[in-house]
C-alpha cells in the first residue's frame, strides 16, 4: 500500500506553513502532544488516512524533529511503548518525555497504577479517587521511580530520548527541601537529561533569579523557558537561558492570565491560546541567543486546542527560518 499520504502537506489551506521545515539550525520546533483530542477533530492536521496512533506519529514526524510525550505524566510508561515510538521516528527525530506525576509531586489515580502497585497500597489508600505521593508507602514511591526510568530504555537506547520533564507543582516554592529534591534527581535518573520547569514565582524574582540558574546550572540540569501568562503566583517569567551545553527547552503555554492560576479549569480552557505573529516574534532574537549557547534547543508549543499548536509551531519555525536567511535577529 501506498503511503505518499506521509509526505502530504496538513489537509487544511488555513494551516500556514505547511512546506517550512521546523528544524532551524540547531532549533528544532514541535508540540507538546501528537495526539490532543482536540487536534483530531479539527481535521487541521491529519489526513483521513492518519487513523490510527502509529500513522499519526509516522505523519506527525514528516512535519516536526521533536515531540514532548504528555500522556507520561497520567500514567507510568512501557517499555514495549517507548519501543514503538523509537520504530515510528526516524533516526534524528527526539522526545521530551513529561515525568509521571508521582515523581513530581502532583496528585495521581492510584487505580491507574501497574496492579502490583495497587495491591501494595493501604485499603484507603487504594480506594481513593486521587492521592498525592506522600500518601504512598515508600517502597511504592521509589518503585514508580525505577518503573519509569526503565520503560524509556527503548528511548535511551536508540538515542531519541532528549530529556524528561520535571513539571513542578505551583506549590513547590523555594526551600531547603526542594533544592533537594532537585539535587537528587540526576542520580535517580542515570544516563538521563532532567529538565525542570517551575510553575512558582519565587523561583524567578529578580533577586533570586541568578541563584535558581547557577544551582540548575552545577548540577546540569536543563532550566526549561517559558512563554506563559504573567501576574499571578504561578507565573514564571519569560527569560531565555541555558543551564546545560547540550541543550535547552522552551515551552509556549499560552497566555490566557485569567485561567492560568485558577482551580478546576481544564487543560482545554487553560492552554487554548492561538499566538498571534507578533507575540511570537517576541522569542526570535531570544531562542537565537539561546541556540548560540547550546548544542540543541527544543520549542515545544503547549496551547494544544484545535490546530493552535501545529499552527503556532509553524508559524515561529516560519520567523526563524527568515531571521536566519536575513542573518539578522530581527524577526
Amino acid at each position: 500500500m501506498s503511503a505518499d499520504w506521509l509526505a502530504t502537506p496538513p489537509p487544511l489551506a488555513a494551516l500556514r506553513g505547511g512546506s517550512v521545515p521546523a528544524r532551524v539550525g540547531n532549533v528544532l520546533v514541535g508540540t507538546a502532544s501528537w495526539t490532543e483530542k482536540t487536534l483530531l477533530d479539527s481535521r487541521a492536521f491529519y489526513p483521513p488516512p492518519a487513523n490510527t496512533p502509529e500513522k499519526r506519529l509516522r505523519y506527525y514526524a514528516r512535519h516536526f524533529p521533536v515531540v514532548e510525550v504528555d500522556a507520561t505524566y497520567y500514567a507510568l510508561p512501557t517499555a514495549a511503548r517507548a519501543l514503538a515510538w523509537a520504530e515510528r521516528t526516524p533516526a534524528d527525530f527526539a522526545f521530551g518525555v513529561k515525568a509521571y506525576a508521582a515523581l513530581t509531586g502532583h496528585p495521581i489515580e492510584p487505580r491507574r497504577l501497574d496492579r502490583d502497585l495497587v495491591a501494595a497500597l493501604p485499603p484507603e489508600v487504594r480506594t481513593a479517587r486521587s492521592v498525592y505521593p506522600r500518601d504512598l508507602p515508600d517502597a511504592v514511591r521509589a518503585e514508580i521511580a525505577v518503573r519509569f526510568h526503565a520503560a524509556l530504555a527503548p528511548l535511551r537506547e536508540a538515542g531519541k530520548l532528549a530529556y524528561v520533564l520535571f513539571q513542578m507543582p505551583r506549590w513547590f516554592a523555594p526551600s531547603r527541601e526542594s533544592h533537594a529534591l532537585l539535587d537528587g534527581l540526576a542520580g535517580r535518573f542515570p544516563d538521563t537529561r532532567i529538565a525542570v520547569e517551575f510553575r512558582q514565582a519565587g523561583w524567578m524574582t529578580p533577586e533570586r533569579r541568578a541563584r535558581t540558574l547557577e544551582f540548575l546550572r552545577r548540577r546540569e540540569l536543563v532550566y526549561v523557558c517559558v512563554d506563559e501568562p504573567q501576574g499571578t503566583s504561578a507565573s514564571v517569567p519569560p527569560i531565555a537561558e541555558a543551564t546545560a551545553d547540550d541543550v535547552a527547552v522552551v515551552r509556549f503555554h499560552g497566555r490566557k492570565a485569567g485561567v492560568w492560576a485558577r482551580p478546576g479549569v481544564g487543560t482545554v480552557e487553560r492552554f487554548g491560546y492561538l499566538y498571534a505573529r507578533d507575540e511570537l516574534a517576541e522569542w526570535v532574537p531570544r531562542l537565537r541567543a539561546v541556540a548560540a549557547r547550546t548544542h540543541r534547543v527544543h520549542v515545544l508549543m503547549n496551547n494544544c486546542r484545535d490546530h493552535f499548536a501545529v499552527q503556532n509551531a509553524k508559524d515561529l519555525a516560519a520567523m526563524l527560518a527568515e531571521a536566519a536567511a536575513c542573518g539578522s535577529t530581527r524577526p
